[in-house]
């Protein structure tokens, strides 16, 4: 029976930039978005706290059919991902799957630089796991990445603030930051579904030469491909075209902003 969603998981609204990707792509399938909003963000929070949330929304997703689970969301893919796939999933659920944004990115990461020097944006959570350290090094260990943590964007982001002058200073103290740290910078990883929002800012600050890059059509690309070594998972998944969005939050101020990062009008509903 082809019935089970695709559940993709954010710790608020950044994940929906993911999920567009994604349903461009392949676009006949069902999915199901959840955003911890009440929760989020997830960014400062311990690895505890942040592998607690992120299980009961996966297993949330469990609950509504789901046999396949995107973390849509680097810091639940930094902090909790590894712990779910190692321990949760053969314990109680050797059916289903989980996967993150992180790994994707670093497998490809390499044919977006020449001067091998890398920088990564991300939350304090991403940032202080130090996963894309060490994920690039696993595939590209001649690569050097230079990280920074821009713990005001997010916040920024999510209060529709983003675009405002008044954001321009955390934009252009962080990225100062950042190319500080090498002058051979040529490719920046946004490392946060929430950042994209901020493209039209960032190639102000950033010159030309530098390549950002950010991760939606990356993880689509990645999702394709796992599907296609996966059948036997693929042969599972309803495919009706159907999208439903809910949200731990207030389902109206989830609407109100969640268009922003997806590109249409939705209705979501709060997770029961």
């Amino acid at each position: 029976m082809q019935t089970s969603p695709i559940g993709i998981f954010d710790s608020g609204y950044g994940g929906l930039t993911v999920f567009r990707s994604i349903a461009d792509q392949l676009p006949g399938y069902n999915y199901i978005y959840l955003g911890d909003n009440a929760r989020s963000p997830y960014g400062d929070h311990s690895f505890e706290t942040i592998y607690k949330y992120t299980l009961e929304c996966v297993e949330w997703l469990f609950a509504k059919g789901c046999e396949l689970v995107i973390l849509a969301c680097n810091t639940a893919s930094a902090k909790a991902l590894r712990t779910i796939q190692q321990h949760d999933l053969p314990a109680k659920y050797p059916d289903r799957r989980v996967l993150g944004v992180i790994r994707p990115t670093a497998e490809v990461i390499g044919g977006f630089t020449r001067s091998k020097q890398v920088g990564v944006m991300g939350t304090r959570g991403t940032i202080n796991s130090k996963s894309y350290l060490i994920e690039i090094n696993k595939f590209f260990p001649d690569i050097a990445v230079h990280q920074q943590s821009c713990p005001m964007w997010v916040p920024l982001i999510e209060n529709n603030e983003h675009l405002q002058p008044g954001a321009d200073f955390f934009i252009d103290e962080y990225c100062n930051q950042l190319m500080m740290k090498s002058g051979d910078i040529d490719c920046v990883l946004l490392a946060c579904t929430h950042y994209p929002l901020l493209l039209p800012k960032l190639k102000n600050v950033f010159p030309d030469s530098i390549n950002i890059l950010t991760q939606g059509e990356i993880v689509a690309n990645s999702l394709v491909n796992y599907l296609k070594r996966h059948p036997e998972l693929e042969q599972k998944l309803g495919k009706n075209g159907e999208k439903s969005f809910y949200t731990s939050g207030d389902a109206l101020a989830f609407d109100e902003h969640a268009s922003i990062f997806f590109g249409e009008e939705l209705r979501s509903e709060k997770m029961g």
